[in-house]
């Protein structure tokens, strides 16, 4: 993988992503990620007439503070803090320098910003189902592909990059279950549920004539599971816009995006009693405590059930 190397940039951050890239191998959204804050900081910094690499905690301290009076979202503001401690700790590392700027005078480090806690958008099971009929009873796009891509992300619980890179060869049908790689390059087995699975058994014949109706001087051939009627794979901002174009013929007053399906299917796995590290293991996640918001929801649902029931309550 190699990052597009920009003039602005100055060589210890184009250093610092190749770094990142080649050396640790994350993924090229993260590395991308990591390349707007330090840009950003970059800026900041050709204002101020220095180098990044020599910048001290109270330009750090600043940036950061131009931030915060910039209404950046705390979720924001604590993103470009974790990407300038990760250069100046491999700064430190590499003994390109002695100091670290993330620190404040007094030595203790730079407080990321309180993020308020966030409820992740869900639906119920029933909602789950009316939300996949819908491309049978409203016959738009690709109805076959887009029943089996929902069932599939909510079923598995994928994230939006995950579905969109599975491969035909990633799935094992006959057992229900599909190989993905997530965060970190790092793989796990999901299963789908035979409502997903007889979707895909629909979809991945009308596919397979779709692409053999394509001209013969066509190279857009992909082992991708969910393609475009071209015979593309299905982009990320593609799957986004298909979901989408659902939400607008849905009648719930939700907003469900991708990631509601990966939400909904974490959430009643929690509510049916399902170990939170068993779901942690399924999701993917690298944090206990990322799960654990899930339990939060089974506890706001056993509240509610509580105050219905309860003749006191």
């Amino acid at each position: 993988m190699k990052i597009k190397s920009r003039p602005q940039i100055p060589d210890s951050i184009q250093n610092y992503l190749f770094y990142l890239s080649d050396t640790r191998r994350l993924s090229l959204r993260t590395v991308e990620s990591y390349k707007d804050d330090l840009v950003k900081f970059s800026k900041f910094c050709k204002r101020q007439g220095i180098d990044p690499a020599n910048a001290g905690s109270h330009q750090v301290q600043a940036f950061m503070a131009d931030l915060s009076f910039e209404k950046y979202s705390a979720a924001s503001f604590n993103r470009c803090l974790s990407s300038l401690r990760g250069f100046y700790r491999w700064m430190l590392r590499f003994k390109k320098r002695i100091d670290d700027p993330c620190c404040n005078r007094h030595g203790g480090p730079i407080k990321n910003s309180k993020i308020p806690p966030k409820m992740p958008c869900f639906l119920w099971e029933n909602e789950i189902a009316d939300f996949s009929d819908l491309p049978d009873e409203k016959n738009i796009l690709w109805p076959a592909r887009d029943k089996a891509l929902i069932l599939v992300m909510y079923s598995c619980g994928l994230r939006i990059s995950e579905l969109t890179s599975l491969k035909i060869k990633d799935l094992d049908i006959a057992s229900n279950r599909a190989s993905v790689i997530g965060k970190g390059a790092k793989m796990r087995t999901v299963f789908f549920s035979d409502d997903a699975k007889s979707a895909l058994l629909e979809y991945l014949p009308e596919r397979e004539a779709g692409i053999k109706k394509l001209p013969q001087e066509s190279s857009i051939i992909t082992d991708n599971v969910f393609i475009s009627r071209k015979g593309k794979a299905l982009t990320v901002s593609g799957a986004r816009w298909l979901i989408s174009r659902y939400k607008v013929h849905c009648e719930l007053k939700k907003n469900i995006h991708p990631h509601s399906l990966r939400h909904s299917f974490a959430t009643h796995l929690v509510n049916a009693g399902c170990d939170i590290r068993i779901v942690q293991e399924m999701m993917g996640h690298s944090s206990l405590s990322t799960t654990q918001r899930y339990a939060h929801i089974n506890i706001d649902s056993i509240r509610k059930k509580y105050k219905g029931a309860h003749p006191h309550a």
